[in-house]
């Protein structure tokens, strides 16, 4: 994976500004700390970061491509999992190749099909293509939105980059927030709007989407999107093709060469993902498959089972590591270490997160770092699937809100007055939540309850997941660690939407479908664990840190984040003993990380000295 950025100028001559495309590179260090590499021209330049994966030697960025008096400059940052098939039916045409990897590849489909070669990928990219003949920029973005791509255009021009902190590095970008951003932070967040960056006049593109710049502004085109049908199959064959593109997923996207392992937390997503890499490596005659599970100081000493988190994962992970006889390593975190990493899961994010969740992540990474590079990870199955509590909880299907976000009143009670009436969040949320609604791809005929599931799936896909993508991706990436996602290839998303959820829930159990297709792979007694989310701690020296670090900025009066909240509101919290009964966003997320979060903004607003319009 990589790091890629760019500058488009109608007016400045953009060869007399490699310090700032330099910049914005280098902000993204560790997306890409192998190599680095600029190419400009009068109107235009590209900047990359390389993490080398496939061809260390050949794969050098941003590479040039000619063909006649035409010239075509790309910066890429994905992995190509069919790259294969594609270079056969390039090759085919006529095109020659100098290198093993797939950035050659893409550039050479763009300018066999243009901006319909997208179509033919399967992988997680975000790319940029020049087109100096032409004039044109060319950007876009993996159907799912695995990795991410910001841009901002600015007048005459359009800054791109794989992260915000590549955009800010450019002066033309500011770190502004209007009302809508405020409102993504303090309303929607830690989630986003798809498409929306936060920061004034700054967006993303969307996944499944590609655009085009050029001397008339910007194009947009979504190329891929979800196509609602009848379901034809049975269950006997729907789970066999479930198990044959799930197992042709993690095969593809083993492919490295680089050392590769994946991340185990015992559960069911986690262990297939890592039953499918042990068998495809014992086939391959490769030595024992890496695998790397996350634990905390003296978790077994205050975890305590919840709807949410119904058993501890350590005697799971030991389970399936021995059955697979996997090269297991268990990374042990303690909690000051994860309050102590706020602040970098802040800076890897860009924006304020899902406080230790992220910040534990980050840790877990930069150890798995230190003996791989590549990660393939379970995340996803939970939306593919339908595993979530909120798939099953009455209340969170027939709520008229974002189903990780039902106690939106008791979160909003700490803005202050002011604020709330800026940004009016209930309307906010609701207006947001409609328009997610609103794109829904229907089916006829489909019952209410049938059309309500159809419905969540898509929030799920499309609203929740990006939230964890982006989580994945930046946390991972901080420290220079690739992680793979095979849930979210295309072609099993594509099946699985229209699946009928009494499939889904073979057995009458949450992801029974799933359970159905692992059989075989794994223990009957880890194909019936319950679901558990990703691990956190319960140590009460985190909650102790969270507050700490909640008084201290409540005392000082140079905080940012003061004019924002409702102090006796937050002090009255700070002062309670209990917890939320129900996480105010998502599954983990409860009062102490609501601490945390206030924490972080008041972290991010100093540290990006952010002004508020």
């Amino acid at each position: 994976m990589c790091g890629i950025a760019g500058w488009i100028d109608w007016n400045e001559d953009v060869t007399r500004q490699r310090p700032v495309l330099q910049a914005m590179a280098n902000a993204q260090y560790w997306r890409g700390p192998d190599a680095e590499g600029l190419w400009v021209s009068r109107c235009a330049g590209l900047a990359h970061r390389r993490l080398s994966i496939i061809d260390p030697e050949g794969g050098a960025q941003p590479m040039v491509r000619r063909r006649g008096d035409r010239t075509w400059v790309i910066v890429y940052n994905g992995e190509l999992y069919n790259m294969l098939d594609v270079r056969r039916e390039l090759e085919a045409l006529g095109h020659r190749f100098a290198t093993r990897c797939d950035t050659e590849v893409v550039l050479a489909a763009y300018t066999e099909w243009g901006p319909a070669c997208v179509e033919r990928f399967n992988g997680i990219y975000a790319l940029g293509i020049w087109d100096e003949g032409e004039r044109r920029l060319f950007l876009a973005r993996d159907r799912l939105g695995v990795k991410p791509l910001f841009y901002a255009p600015r007048g005459e021009a359009l800054v791109f980059a794989s992260e915000l902190k590549g955009l800010l590095a450019h002066p033309l970008v500011q770190p502004e927030l209007d009302e809508e951003g405020l409102a993504e932070i303090f309303a929607l967040g830690p989630a986003r709007t798809p498409g929306c960056g936060v920061f004034r006049d700054v967006y993303e593109v969307k996944p499944g989407w590609w655009l085009l710049f050029d001397r008339r502004g910007i194009r947009h085109h979504r190329y891929w999107t979800l196509e609602s049908r009848p379901h034809e199959d049975d269950l006997t064959t729907t789970a066999e093709v479930v198990r044959e593109l799930l197992g042709d997923a993690v095969e593809r996207q083993l492919m490295s060469d680089v050392p590769v392992c994946t991340l185990l937390s015992g559960g069911l997503d986690s262990s297939t993902i890592t039953a499918f890499a042990a068998r495809a490596l014992r086939r391959a005659g490769s030595g024992p498959l890496r695998t790397f599970s996350i634990d905390y100081t003296d978790n077994h000493v205050y975890f305590r089972p919840n709807a949410f988190q119904p058993d501890a994962d350590a005697p799971w992970v030991k389970r399936v590591s021995e059955y697979l006889d996997t090269d297991h390593r268990v990374v042990t975190l303690d909690p000051a270490a994860v309050s102590g990493a706020l602040a970098e899961a802040v800076r890897a994010r860009d924006l304020p997160g899902m406080t230790d969740i992220d910040s534990s992540l980050y840790l877990f990474c930069k150890e798995i770092k230190k003996e791989a590079t590549v990660a393939l990870s379970g995340e996803c199955a939970d939306e593919v699937f339908g595993g979530y509590p909120w798939f099953h909880r009455k209340d969170a299907l027939e709520a008229d809100v974002f189903p990780w976000s039902l106690k939106m009143r008791e979160r909003l009670s700490v803005l202050h007055p002011d604020l709330a009436a800026q940004i009016r969040p209930e309307e906010y949320v609701r207006r947001r939540y409609r328009e997610a609604l609103e794109a829904v791809p229907r089916l006829p005929g489909e019952s209410p309850s049938e059309a309500r599931i159809r419905e969540m799936f898509y929030l799920n896909l499309f609203h929740w997941m990006p939230t964890l993508l982006d989580r994945k991706d930046r946390m991972s990436m901080a420290v220079g660690l690739e992680v793979r996602v095979p849930f979210c290839d295309h072609r099993l998303v594509e099946y699985l939407w229209n699946v009928p959820w009494s499939m889904k829930t073979a057995g009458g159990r949450e992801k029974g479908l799933l359970r159905l297709a692992a059989r075989g792979l794994l223990p009957e007694d880890v194909l019936e664990r319950k679901k558990s989310p990703f691990p956190k701690t319960h140590h009460p020296e985190f909650v102790r840190a969270c507050q700490a670090a909640l008084y201290e900025i409540l005392s000082d009066p140079t905080s940012p984040l003061l004019p924002l909240i409702d102090r006796e509101s937050v002090q009255k919290r700070l002062e309670a003993a209990e917890e939320l009964d129900i996480p105010w966003f998502g599954q983990l997320m409860r009062l102490p990380q609501l601490f945390a979060y206030l924490v972080q903004v008041d972290r991010w607003l100093r540290e990006y000295r952010v002004h508020i319009r």
